[in-house]
């Protein structure tokens, strides 16, 4: 199954890449579940996140960056799952920042995902939408122009 975010934010694609790192990262932990970043080695092909959930359940998720790019359109890195917390068995996330102008870009959420079995997968739709749209906002007062 797959979700997919689009958020138009200002400043430049490359730049806005840039700062994907531990300070965006910390800015889209998520408010209503207790979570600490284990490690966060960036967002380059190699790379590692492991997030440890708190509560309600405690449970790690681990990513490995499998791939990342640039080119006059945009850039992009993809995290995929490595250990994923019940009733996951499968994620592909695609970052991708693209360019709008010289000021302006949209940041894509791509998200491919699969539960345990199909029903597991139908209901994690809606829990994982409602998880990732707060990034929405998060990503426009973040990349504020100032």
């Amino acid at each position: 199954m797959n979700i997919q975010l689009k958020t138009k934010v200002d400043g430049n694609y490359k730049d806005i890449m840039e700062r994907f790192d531990r300070n965006l990262f910390e800015a889209l932990k998520p408010k209503n579940a207790k979570m600490e970043i284990v490690e966060f080695t960036g967002s380059k092909k190699g790379d590692k996140v492991h997030l440890r959930f708190l509560s309600p359940i405690k449970t790690d998720w681990i990513s490995e960056i499998t791939e990342d790019g640039e080119n006059e359109k945009e850039a992009y890195f993809i995290d995929e799952g490595v250990k994923l917390p019940f009733p996951l068995s499968y994620w592909k996330h695609k970052h991708v920042v693209q360019k709008i102008s010289e000021n302006s870009s949209y940041i894509i959420d791509d998200m491919t995902f699969k539960g345990i079995n199909s029903l597991f997968t139908l209901c994690l739709y809606p829990a994982l939408y409602i998880a990732f749209y707060p990034r929405k906002s998060i990503y426009k007062s973040y990349f504020k122009a100032d």
